[in-house]
């Protein structure tokens, strides 16, 4: 059920939300700085590529200060944006009941865009 889930989300708008992070992911990694910011948008990128069946965890390795800095960082430069678009995308596809686990998986990445440093995709 998640392969079919997985592939109508591709088709209705998932590609073009992964094409949109991996296109900032590559913008971010131009500079040195922006290389962990990047990194961060790929995994999102891949995450809103195939959403069914992934799971987001804390990743204990990688909790702490930097990861609440870097976080911090991300929400200021774009992530309030992110998560605000994918909220949009959440309310308008739970409007109709054949949308609603679409609608549940953009509100599963409203929390990533918002702090996706310290957090592991399985």
């Amino acid at each position: 059920m998640k392969t079919i889930g997985n592939i109508i989300w591709v088709i209705f708008g998932g590609f073009m939300v992964a094409i949109e992070y991996f296109l900032s992911g590559f913008l971010m990694m131009l500079t040195i700085i922006g290389i962990p910011f990047g990194i961060q948008a790929f995994k999102l990128g891949i995450l809103a590529l195939w959403p069914f069946g992934s799971k987001v965890v804390q990743d204990e390795s990688s909790s702490g200060c930097l990861s609440l800095v870097m976080n911090i960082i991300w929400i200021i430069i774009g992530g309030f944006w992110i998560a605000l678009t994918h909220l949009f995308w959440g309310i308008l596809f739970c409007i109709t009941i054949v949308g609603i686990p679409f609608g549940k998986q953009h509100f599963k990445l409203i929390h990533l865009a918002l702090v996706p440093f310290g957090k592991k995709i399985e």
